[in-house]
């Protein structure tokens, strides 16, 4: 007996969204390839509003060319859906709210004085949320004190009451999943250093999850579900595959930060550094160093993945460290188990290339998390 495929899977499984006397009565996938067939898209969307989503992010980005990509007007288009679904106040976006958006950009993706047909460029995107959600919307997404958890607010109070574990709760977190195989059975990797304006600026910005989406590239993108700061935060990651192609295949899941160190704590920060070290130069195959000599740490922290996430069991690793010249850098460091077959194929067809990307790897600014960080606080 072989499992559903998620065409087959109960249309309203996405859908619980507070019911409980539902809830207890609807079947929700667990573990294996059912809750990872299940965990595609954005939490804040239901699996009816996938196709029209998806068709506004091709529009606001993904249908230009390479050259005609600017990586802040996806952030932009994010920010619109992120924005009224927020102002929606309960629930996910569904085919209902497809009206609201037609009616404020239909029109735009069919004037070419701007814009491709079909295309919408930052003004029409400006001039659509306008009408969408208010004329104070374009003034918002600019302003830093109005802007956080990739949401716009209309004033700073508003922003100051955001409750972030509203979108937690439509994401139903699996358990902690760790890597649990033996040290030598497991996959070790690191991911090639990018290089930073300051160990400070990067201390400043990381440290305020509220800003992470603000750092998202064209193939994935960090948004804090906890009001917290960043020990203990834990983020919903949404990844594309097949950006390059303009036929984007999204896909989602979910971390916490469980060890943090930093030189409040030298004993704990050296600590963590060097059983990074041990675990590369002894399981390794032909990894680097994390640091390499004459570096030293700044800041480590550990991401570890929650049941269903697209990599399997693991965590990853960013470190902040300055080199021998002093430079500040940040880098990925990864340790996974063996992948069960149903991640496997998945990864090996839709998600090495864009993890890789994703993490600094190939040196494509517009595809990594870690180049968009830097370019945004060296403004």
């Amino acid at each position: 007996m072989t499992d559903p495929s998620p065409e087959q899977l109960p249309e309203h499984i996405d859908d619980v969204e507070g019911d409980e006397a539902a809830a207890k009565t609807r079947s929700v996938p667990r573990t294996g390839p059912l809750r990872f067939a299940r965990m595609s898209g954005s939490s804040i969307a239901g699996r009816d509003a996938a196709a029209w989503v998806t068709d506004f992010l091709n529009a606001a980005y993904y249908r230009r060319s390479g050259a005609e990509r600017e990586v802040d007007d996806l952030r932009l288009a994010f920010c619109v859906l992120t924005t009224f679904w927020h102002r929606k106040g309960s629930g996910r976006l569904h085919v209902t709210d497809l009206p609201a958006f037609h009616r404020a950009f239909g029109a735009e993706r069919f004037a070419t004085e701007h814009s491709a047909r079909g295309t919408l460029s930052r003004a029409q995107l400006f001039k659509g949320a306008s009408e969408l959600i208010g004329d104070w919307f374009p003034e918002a997404y600019e302003d830093d004190a109005r802007r956080g958890w990739g949401i716009a607010f209309e004033n700073e109070d508003e922003r100051a009451a955001h409750d972030p574990e509203r979108r937690l709760g439509l994401g139903r977190l699996g358990p902690l999943t760790p890597e649990a195989a033996a040290p030598e059975k497991l996959v070790w990797h690191t991911y090639p250093p990018v290089e930073m304006p300051s160990a400070e600026a990067v201390i400043a910005a990381l440290t305020r999850p509220e800003t992470w989406p603000d750092y998202a590239s064209e193939i994935g993108r960090f948004t804090p579900l906890r009001a917290a700061g960043l020990a203990g935060q834990t983020f919903e990651i949404e990844v594309a595959a097949g950006t390059e192609a303009g036929l984007p295949i999204f896909t989602r899941g979910y971390v916490t930060i469980t060890e943090l160190v930093t030189p409040a704590d030298p004993a704990a920060l050296n600590a963590w550094f060097d059983a990074l070290e041990l675990g590369l130069a002894t399981y390794g195959e032909d990894e680097p160093r994390a640091v390499p000599e004459g570096g030293q740490p700044v800041v480590g922290f550990d991401l570890t993945t929650h049941q269903g996430h697209f990599m399997g069991n693991g965590h990853n690793r960013l470190l902040l460290y300055t080199d021998a010249q002093g430079k500040a850098l940040v880098r990925a460091a990864g340790t996974w188990d063996p992948m069960p077959w149903h991640i496997d194929r998945a990864y090996r067809i839709a998600g090495s290339e864009a993890q890789h990307a994703f993490w600094g790897q190939g040196d494509v600014a517009r595809l990594s998390l870690l180049h968009q960080l830097a370019e945004r606080i060296a403004r």
